[in-house]
């Protein structure tokens, strides 16, 4: 059994982030950069996967800058036997980076791709389904919890009312939720042994797939400041200001 991980490189998420003087986007030269989170997540799954005996064989794939390869290095540090980067300095969306996935998918023929929900950056919490649908595959999103037999991922998924438990006929796509496990930490001898392991690169262009942008980015911003919170002695108070002073009630 083949399991396909994508990962994305990420502001890392102990950095405050800081907008642009021109407000064109976030800044991010000179800024640490790690792999996405919730693709930690996933990584460590498919490599549970493999120690369980479940899975052959665990590939991680990036779409991005070449940069990206040092993502991909601590994937294979993780556990992922070889990687794949498709390079590219565009500003990559959802829609085009699961049309890349898709390629790969088709080439690979994997089992399973297991995905983080979302990518802290842009939040779009979008590239698993658009993989799952172009790919025509059963899918489920935000799985906290997997278990592989038979030929099918039994997943338990979190939904806004509770929990949703689903059997996904293999292959599928799925996308992993915070609670699914907690990624081991990334020993340095383990990152010295990923720097031999193979990592093969393509472009979209070698792929067939276009990256222009669907989505023209207007302004990006600060959020406003909050305003100095004043502690009130009783509850008539604070009634009181809600109805005189701020005038929401």
């Amino acid at each position: 059994m083949k399991i396909l991980v994508p990962v994305k490189r990420v502001v890392d998420y102990n950095v405050r982030i800081r907008v642009k003087p021109d407000g064109s986007g976030i800044e991010t030269d000179n800024v640490k950069m790690s792999m996405n989170p919730f693709d930690e997540i996933a990584v460590e799954e498919a490599v549970r996967q493999k120690e369980a005996g479940v899975a052959t064989e665990v590939i991680a794939v990036s779409c991005g800058v070449e940069k990206s390869q040092d993502t991909l290095r601590t994937a294979m540090a993780v556990g992922a036997d070889r990687s794949v980067l498709v390079k590219t300095t565009a500003v990559l969306q959802p829609l085009a980076v699961a049309r890349m996935l898709q390629k790969i998918v088709e080439k690979e023929q994997p089992d399973l791709v297991i995905l983080g929900k979302q990518a802290t950056d842009d939040d779009a919490n979008q590239t698993g389904q658009m993989l799952a649908a172009l790919l025509d595959w059963p899918q489920a999103t935000s799985v906290s919890a997997l278990k592989i037999e038979n030929g099918k991922a039994m997943v338990t998924c979190e939904v806004d009312d509770g929990q949703e438990m689903l059997a996904l006929t293999l292959p599928a796509v799925i996308t992993a939720d915070l609670r699914l496990n907690e990624p081991r930490y990334v020993t340095l001898p383990n990152m010295m042994k990923a720097k031999k392991k193979p990592v093969e690169t393509t472009t979209p262009e070698e792929l067939g797939v276009p990256v222009d942008s669907r989505l023209k980015m207007l302004k990006v911003a600060e959020p406003a400041a909050r305003s100095q919170v004043q502690m009130v002695p009783d509850i008539a108070t604070l009634v009181s200001r809600l109805k005189n002073e701020a005038k929401v009630i």
